[in-house]
């Protein structure tokens, strides 16, 4: 059977993993999301993976969201149990404690696109469709959807693009603020893996910290937030990469970062 997800471990700290159901339209079924999920386990426990970035197979869709064939024949309670499952993997996504990048290499609709929204960073392709089109199947965005993209792009626009289902192509949605960036389909990959490799350029544990500092104060008012860097911060002061970067600093030369 052909791995649902590839995992691919691209060196420097950087781990690609690609939904492998390009037949389906990469499609989240029950096994794939299972297969994410392990995948995501693994990773997270990796202090050698830096950086996350999700992609997937074929160039025309990213993911259309839920298995509408697997669906078709299950029961209304089924069908809220796999919504939460799409759920609880887009929660997984945004828990990690490294920082990922969703390669949107095509278009990314419904759950898809509540799985990218769970990501730090999206960039899409100009040519493809983005779009939270479930009101026109009778249902809402059940999977973090109206309230991740409400938090992203303000509840105006969010409630615009749901109670419509339209969707956008790529410079719009970057307009929109749904894309950080938006290139060629055929560069959308490169673009992805080209961030990731500046990022994991930099120190770690930073990143980690940097991470947690923005997640966890954007939940909070802002003196709390505040609170919340402070400790991050102090968490980043006795590592030896602190030490190294000063030190490449006087030296004039890059550092090299071990993430300790």
């Amino acid at each position: 059977m052909t791995d649902l997800i590839r995992s691919e471990n691209l060196g420097r700290g950087i781990v690609l993993l690609r939904l492998n159901r390009p037949d389906a339209a990469n499609a989240l079924s029950r096994p794939m999301i299972e297969a994410l999920q392990g995948q995501l386990q693994k990773i997270k426990e990796d202090k050698n993976t830096y950086v996350v970035v999700i992609a997937a197979a074929g160039n025309r869709v990213f993911s259309a969201g839920a298995d509408l064939k697997e669906r078709s024949g299950m029961s209304e309670d089924e069908v809220i149990a796999v919504v939460g499952n799409i759920k609880a993997l887009a929660n997984e996504v945004a828990s990690m404690p490294q920082p990922v990048i969703a390669a949107l290499n095509g278009s990314a609709l419904g759950g898809g696109l509540e799985l990218a929204l769970a990501c730090d960073i999206r960039i899409g392709a100009n040519e493809s469709k983005y779009g939270l089109p479930e009101t026109t199947l009778a249902i809402i965005p059940g999977a973090g959807g109206t309230q991740r993209l409400a938090r992203l792009i303000g509840s105006g626009k969010a409630k615009t693009l749901i109670y419509s289902g339209r969707l956008l192509r790529g410079k719009e949605a970057e307009e929109y603020g749904i894309l950080e960036y938006s290139a060629s389909l055929d560069t959308v990959e490169d673009e992805a893996l080209a961030l990731a490799n500046t990022m994991a350029e930099n120190g770690p544990v930073a990143l980690r910290e940097a991470k947690k500092a923005i997640d966890e104060g954007l939940d909070t008012q802002l003196s709390t937030g505040l609170e919340v860097e402070t400790a991050a911060y102090k968490k980043t002061v006795p590592t030896t990469d602190r030490l190294e970067g000063i030190q490449a600093f006087k030296e004039k030369r890059s550092p090299v970062y071990k993430g300790k």
